[in-house]
């Protein structure tokens, strides 16, 4: 089976003098330039920072048809280690690559890169979201993917329980790094008693520092923990054949990326009685805070915006119950049906096209 099977364009980036070895993947742009974040992280082997742009990139197009938003979706990765190797000359090189792309793809924040860091990039290509405020952008995403994941717990547990409330509830968050740990604080603020995990010394000292009522436990035992809520909110791949069966919770719901590890998982998680609320609807907030710059940036636009998380969560549970299917099938549906069908409208020519 082709690697590249369904992506429209996969493009290599190299500048030898600084250093960047990138790439670029582009999976759809039936509803609009492509739009994604650029992920800078230390992958073992090429093939890995490959399989991994490539998965993001396709998880993105269906993120943006399900936020509704009228963009496709790529992605970027950066391979190398962003303490060590992250330069103003390597990121300006990298921008010029997405400038060379000529509007096909936005980039943004991801794992490892960070507002002042799309500032850098922005001084190469206009083709930029995830800026800094003083920059007239939407500064810091993670306050809004922290914010629609809340929105998808609180429909999850009104699926679940027939009540949105999360007052009370045992949730274990998995990763306290940007996006952890502004949902701990929404979390706590309704009343929820959280348990958490993160392999980062300093992730802990901010718990520990800023709520102290939050139980840290080891990052092998919080999936097999007495839990309500189980919130994966660190890299991908977090339920995989050894942590699904392990699962005590009666609701998935986080904010990490690809979080099935391969296919499969839904439905050995449905056949437990584990709601699982499809990742890329949940973690949405990011890419409309984001995406509303592209417009002018307004953070109030953006977040009631990304309140419909709430609603369209509820759909997508609503359609799984119906069609006896897993939640990640239904959302794939939607997904597809809005890229197809709003996708079409591009055969009716204009005539500047013609």
């Amino acid at each position: 089976m082709d690697v590249f099977s369904g992506h429209e364009q996969v493009v290599f980036c190299q500048d030898k003098p600084s250093g960047l070895r990138a790439i670029i993947a582009i999976y759809s742009t039936a509803l609009g330039p492509a739009l994604g974040g650029t992920r800078f992280h230390p992958y073992a082997t090429e093939e890995e920072a490959l399989h991994d742009v490539l998965e993001l990139s396709r998880a993105m197009a269906y993120k943006n048809a399900m936020a509704g938003l009228d963009l496709g979706g790529g992605k970027a990765v950066i391979w190398g280690d962003p303490e060590r190797d992250k330069t103003e000359p390597l990121l300006r090189a990298y921008g010029r690559f997405v400038q060379a792309l000529g509007g096909r793809y936005y980039t943004a924040c991801d794992v490892g890169t960070y507002v002042q860091d799309m500032d850098v990039v922005a001084r190469e290509t206009r083709y930029v979201t995830g800026r800094s405020e003083a920059h007239g952008g939407a500064g810091d995403s993670s306050v809004l993917t922290a914010y629609g994941v809340y929105q998808g717990l609180r429909a999850c547990a009104e699926h679940e329980w027939g009540t949105p409330s999360l007052a009370g509830r045992r949730v274990g968050i998995s990763g306290l790094g940007k996006v952890g740990k502004h949902l701990a604080s929404h979390l706590i603020e309704e009343g929820a008693h959280l348990l958490a995990t993160d392999v980062s010394a300093k992730a802990l000292e901010w718990a520990r520092r800023s709520y102290p009522e939050i139980e840290l436990v080891d990052p092998d035992a919080l999936a097999g923990a007495d839990l309500d809520v189980y919130s994966p909110c660190a890299l991908g791949g977090a339920l995989d054949d050894d942590t699904a069966p392990a699962l005590r919770a009666k609701i998935i719901c986080g904010g990490a990326n690809n979080q099935l590890a391969h296919p499969g998982i839904e439905k050995l998680l449905a056949e437990r009685g584990i709601l699982y609320a499809p990742d890329y609807v949940v973690n949405s907030g990011g890419v409309i805070q984001v995406a509303d710059e592209i417009e002018g940036f307004n953070f109030e636009r953006a977040r009631h915006r990304a309140s419909d998380i709430y609603d369209t969560t509820k759909r997508v549970l609503a359609l799984a119950q119906a069609e006896g299917v897993p939640p990640a099938v239904a959302a794939d549906r939607l997904a597809e049906r809005r890229m197809a069908e709003v996708g079409r409208l591009r055969t009716i020519r204009l005539g500047s096209e013609l």
